[in-house]
């Protein structure tokens, strides 16, 4: 059987103490296969959040165990943990985060330049993303004179711009309307589909989810079958 690249036994998340303690997480045991498309369903509040920064590996549980490509994730360094974090996850957010003033090309390639990639295979590889977005032609642009549908496919490109295995979209086409935010789940599916990116999908939006090979539903902090919120 193969191994999944993400995967999450009995993961609980506590906050604060005695009177003030919230479990955001009770629980929480799933698989990721390489390749797969996941919706992570539930409205605010449910622990679909926190799961995806636990998953993402942006936060520790508080119990449980988080594995890596079959590796304990809590057996890493932060060195090591930070490594993993860049070389295998993208994350495109429902805000775009770019920089106003500066290019297309360099707001995409700002994760190589940290990085410490030389110049010209950053301007290489910022190019071949841009194109991945068809937004080649925008590289020379501003990035506050984009439109938002542009800007959400920047940042898709900025996540991609590391060759990342997973990419994690937290809500990707809520601040878009219809017909640019269909436009952008295009981009993220054909992603999946033709380059063999693992996506996970955080959103409360069916249509988004029902695209997803599978959809797991958060609510209260645990994964449950659909009937069980009705």
């Amino acid at each position: 059987m193969t191994t999944p690249v993400l995967s999450v036994r009995d993961v609980r998340k506590t906050y604060g103490r005695g009177p003030t303690r919230f479990e955001a997480l009770k629980g929480v045991s799933l698989d990721i296969a390489e390749g797969e498309s996941v919706a992570l369903v539930g409205k605010s509040g449910s622990g679909k959040s926190t799961l995806t920064h636990i998953l993402a590996l942006m936060d520790a549980p508080t119990e449980g165990t988080v594995m890596l490509d079959g590796a304990d994730a809590g057996r890493m360094s932060a060195r090591q943990l930070n490594r993993a974090r860049n070389r295998l996850f993208g994350f495109v957010f429902q805000q775009f985060f770019l920089t106003p003033k500066q290019s297309v090309l360099d707001n995409v390639t700002m994760p190589l330049k940290i990085a410490g990639v030389p110049a010209r295979e950053r301007a290489q590889r910022g190019m071949e993303v841009l194109r991945q977005v068809q937004l080649a032609d925008k590289a020379r642009n501003r990035a506050v004179d984009l439109s938002g549908g542009q800007k959400q496919r920047v940042a898709i490109a900025r996540a991609l711009v590391n060759r990342p295995r997973i990419l994690l979209a937290d809500e990707p086409t809520g601040n878009l309307d219809s017909r640019t935010g269909q436009v952008v789940e295009d981009i993220l599916f054909g992603l999946n589909r033709e380059h063999g990116i693992t996506l996970v999908v955080v959103t409360h939006d069916d249509e988004l989810a029902a695209r997803c090979g599978r959809q797991i539903q958060i609510h209260d902090g645990a994964i449950v079958t659909p009937e069980v919120i009705r």
